[in-house]
């Protein structure tokens, strides 16, 4: 498994379990909001949250509260990695404390707390943050404000979760997930109290908080789908003080089971950068221009006696597309790293032996043909269109592919059984530069809109939805038997 810091993303055994979260599009303007009221006891409050990187484009803001732009309070995930909390006042910055380390790990969950406490009478004890339950010491930037100074935070102003709140405008929309958020009015509580470190691995995790909300207290578990200011909307406060948030621009597709005790797979951004375009949690992706390939974010050996499923809906191609096409499959991912590095553009691994998968090849009205291409590609003569599912299986060295569950064997005329483990699309033998194998997609022509992984949450609604036999992830067609969603639960068992 790759790129995981060792925060939550669990394969740490857990007493509590994070259900759902929350996962926020930036394109699509989300929050969640609601006017507070009286607070229970002015200036004393706590946010505690769990969040996941999507995009690196623009900074976010999770979580805000204001009356206009010369007042208002933020907490900001900078484009950078950084994180600042920043409250303004009267147009002056009255608090901002920037730590100087950064994350910016697009594959891991972080749990960040801040407790502010305006009373105390040494400053830097007025505001307290802890990322994966550290309090941070070491600051690029610390300002406090006065004791006693007034924030817009836990007043009667609007609050929002997922973007930056000045009254009426909004800004800075979050983009990636958000998990077990809380708000507390009235205590400065401390990342202990919402987590613990594993004492046998190390990784810190959730727990079951006791804690007292407070008047404008709110708790927010993302078990709703609807759109209401209710307790069925995605949006619904569970704290039992019935603070309900108001629902914008979220559905309920953006309800996920990727959280911080079952941590899935998604696309990384960080390979490469600059030609895709990413959404919805980095699951969907446009192609800027040819030769360019997407990864996720775990991987697993080719031969893994365990067997392991995803699926990808095909996106709209450019009209004229004529011999160009889409590859998806597992690929060896050193290859990538060594021969290109992280974050830089490079050739595509269908010029060596280094993916297994279907490409599919566009026609001149913009549907597909899954075809014969370079590398270990699949030949199917048959047509394909926009919306529908290519689906990847492997086990024992051996790939599957499939489309629309219809699973092919390598000459294409045979049915492929990845359940009893015959007639298969592949075979990876031979030296390689790595045991480890990931999802990978690629493209040979700028313009391929938004075709989107479905490793276990997808983007889209679908007409079924299917779990793999451990119950996890959500599919358009049920695993095969004995294949699993890249999840840290099932790696945790298996991997």
């Amino acid at each position: 498994m790759a790129f995981l810091v060792g925060g939550a993303n669990s394969s740490a055994a857990v007493a509590y379990d994070i259900d759902n979260s929350c996962r926020f599009n930036d394109d699509d303007s989300p929050y969640l909001g609601i006017t507070l009221g009286t607070p229970s006891t002015a200036n004393v409050f706590t946010f505690s949250f769990w969040f996941k990187l999507g995009d690196w484009e623009e900074s976010k803001v999770p979580f805000s509260a204001g009356t206009d732009s010369n007042n208002f309070d933020q907490i900001v995930l900078e484009n950078n990695g950084t994180i600042i909390y920043h409250q303004k006042s009267g147009g002056s910055n009255t608090s901002y404390i920037q730590p100087n380390a950064l994350y910016r790990d697009p594959s891991a969950w972080y749990h960040l707390v801040v407790g502010v406490d305006t009373t105390q009478s040494t400053d830097t004890n007025r505001i307290k943050m802890y990322v994966n339950g550290s309090q941070i010491s070491s600051f690029d930037t610390e300002t406090y404000c006065d004791q006693n100074e007034a924030a817009e935070f836990n007043t009667a102003v609007i609050h929002t979760v997922g973007t930056q709140s000045k009254g009426d405008t909004h800004a800075n929309y979050m983009d990636g997930y958000l998990a077990d958020f809380y708000f507390i009015d009235g205590t400065q509580y401390a990342a202990s109290d919402f987590g613990e470190t594993d004492e046998d691995s190390g990784i810190w995790k959730p727990k079951e908080a006791s804690v007292t909300f407070g008047d404008n207290g709110f708790f927010l578990e993302f078990k709703g789908t609807g759109a209401s200011q209710d307790s069925s909307g995605i949006g619904a406060d569970t704290s039992g003080e019935d603070n309900h948030l108001a629902v914008t621009n979220l559905a309920a597709t953006d309800q996920c089971t990727d959280t911080p005790t079952n941590n899935f797979c998604t696309i990384n951004p960080l390979i490469p950068t600059g030609n895709y375009v990413y959404a919805e949690g980095n699951t969907k992706f446009t192609s800027g221009w040819d030769n360019i390939f997407a990864w996720g974010t775990m991987g697993i050996p080719a031969d893994s006696s365990t067997g392991w499923y995803f699926e990808l809906r095909l996106g709209s191609a450019p009209v004229g597309a004529s011999g160009y096409g889409l590859g998806v499959g597992i690929a060896d991912f050193t290859y990538a790293v060594e021969t290109h590095g992280l974050g830089t553009d490079g050739a595509h691994p269908l010029s060596s032996t280094t993916m297994f998968g279907i490409k599919t090849n566009f026609s001149y009205d913009a549907d597909y043909c899954l075809t014969v291409g370079t590398g270990q590609l699949i030949d199917l003569n048959v047509n394909t269109s926009v919306g529908q599912i290519i689906q990847i299986a492997w086990k024992d060295s051996k790939i599957y592919c499939g489309v629309d569950n219809t699973w092919y064997a390598a000459d294409a005329e045979t049915d492929g059984d990845p359940a009893g483990g015959s007639n298969q699309s592949h075979t990876v033998s031979g030296t390689y530069n790595s045991d480890i194998w990931m999802p990978m997609a690629w493209t040979n022509v700028g313009g391929i809109a938004l075709s989107a992984f479905n490793f276990g949450n997808p983007s889209w609604s679908l007409s079924s939805g299917e779990s793999d036999a451990n119950g996890y992830g959500n599919f358009e067609y049920a695993p095969p038997s004995g294949f699993y969603a890249l999840c840290t639960k099932n790696l945790a068992e298996f991997g």
